[in-house]
C-alpha cells in the first residue's frame, strides 16, 4: 500500500526518541577507521544521540574537493554501531550507493539538498529503497521551493516508504552573507503547518558555516519548536577534510548539547502553533 505524507510514522515510534528530541551528530566526512571510531565512542557515551552521519560519498562543487572515502568507509561505520551501540546515517545520491550501503548493513539514510533538487534521482533512489522500509531523511532543496521539497517526500511515500524526516539544512543566496544558508524559516514552518505529523530536524552546521553560529542557530530551532538536530562534530575541526569551519569540537560537543533550552511543548495544536511562529518569524524578519 502507498503511502500518503499524512499516513507517515514519527519518529519516536521507530527511533525510541521518547519525549526527547531526536539528535544526530558526527563529522562532515568519515576520514579513516579511527576517526569514526573515536567519534562514535563519545557520542554513545554521552546517551543523547540517537543517530551517527557521516558523509561517505561526498557530492561537492569543485572536482578537486575531497570527495569522500567512498565504499569502505561503510565498514567502519558498521563496526563502530557493533562496537558502541550508534546506528549510523549516511547519504546517498544513486542507486549504487544505496545497493552498497545495504549490502554493509546500513539502515539509515539521508538525502542531500543537491539531490533533492533532482526529481529523476529522487525517484531513482525511492524505487532502490523501496523494499528496505529503511528511514529516510529528506534535505530541503538548495533553492528555496516548498514545493520541490514536499515533491521529493512524496517520492518516497509514493514507494511505500512511511519513516520519513524532513531535513531543514537552509536554502543557497546570494543576498545572506550572515549564513552559509539562508535560514527562511518561514518554509519549514509552511511545511510543518500543512502536515503536523511529519517531523522536521534542523541542521545549524549547513545553515550558519560557522561554529560560532551555530549555538544560537539551534536554539531558534527549538524555540521554534522543531523535532531535533543535525549537527556536525569532529577531533579536530581544524584539520578536517571537509567544511572545517561548521564543526563543533568533539570535547565541546556535550556541552553545546547541554547549553541548548528545549521547550517542553512541540507543536500541540500544530496549526495555531506553526501560524504564530511564522507571524513571528516575519515580525523578527521586519525589526
Amino acid at each position: 500500500m502507498k503511502v500518503q505524507l499524512g499516513d507517515i510514522q514519527n519518529a519516536s515510534t521507530w527511533l525510541d526518541t521518547g519525549d526527547s528530541p531526536l539528535i544526530i551528530a558526527g563529522p562532515c566526512s568519515a576520514e579513516n577507521e579511527m576517526q569514526v571510531l573515536e567519534i562514535a565512542e563519545k557520542l554513545a557515551s554521552q546517551n543523547r544521540v540517537h543517530l551517527m552521519r557521516a558523509g561517505i560519498w561526498k557530492p561537492r562543487t569543485r572536482p578537486n574537493s575531497f570527495e569522500g572515502v567512498g565504499s569502505k568507509g561503510l565498514n567502519w561505520l558498521i563496526r563502530a554501531e557493533r562496537e558502541f551501540g550508534i546506528s549510523p546515517i549516511v547519504e546517498v545520491v544513486n542507486k549504487d550507493h544505496v545497493k552498497e550501503a545495504l549490502d554493509a548493513g546500513i539502515r539509515h539514510f539521508w538525502i542531500g539538498a543537491r539531490t533533492t533538487v533532482n526529481p529523476f534521482l529522487v525517484e531513482e533512489l525511492a524505487s532502490a529503497l523501496e523494499e528496505s522500509n529503511a528511514p529516510v531523511f529528506v534535505k530541503n532543496p538548495m533553492n528555496p521551493d516548498l514545493e520541490l521539497w514536499i515533491g521529493a517526500l512524496e517520492r518516497f511515500a509514493a514507494h511505500g516508504l512511511n519513516k520519513l524526516v524532513a531535513v531543514h539544512r537552509g536554502f543557497n543566496t546570494y543576498q545572506d552573507h550572515v549564513y552559509r544558508n539562508s535560514p527562511n524559516w518561514e518554509i519549514p514552518i509552511e511545511l510543518k503547518t500543512r502536515y503536523p505529523n511529519l517531523d522536521i530536524i534542523v541542521d545549524p552546521s549547513h545553515i550558519g558555516g560557522r561554529k560560532e553560529l551555530l549555538h544560537s542557530i539551534a536554539q531558534k530551532a527549538f524555540d521554534l519548536g522543531f523535532d531535533g538536530l543535525m549537527l556536525e562534530t569532529h577531533p579536530s575541526p581544524e584539520h578536517a577534510l571537509s567544511d572545517p569551519k561548521q564543526q563543533i569540537p568533539l570535547a565541546e560537543f556535550s556541552e553545546f548539547l547541554g547549553s541548548l533550552e528545549i521547550k517542553a511543548e512541540h507543536f500541540e495544536d500544530s496549526v495555531t502553533q506553526s501560524q504564530l511562529r511564522r507571524l513571528r518569524v516575519l515580525i523578527d524578519e521586519i525589526d
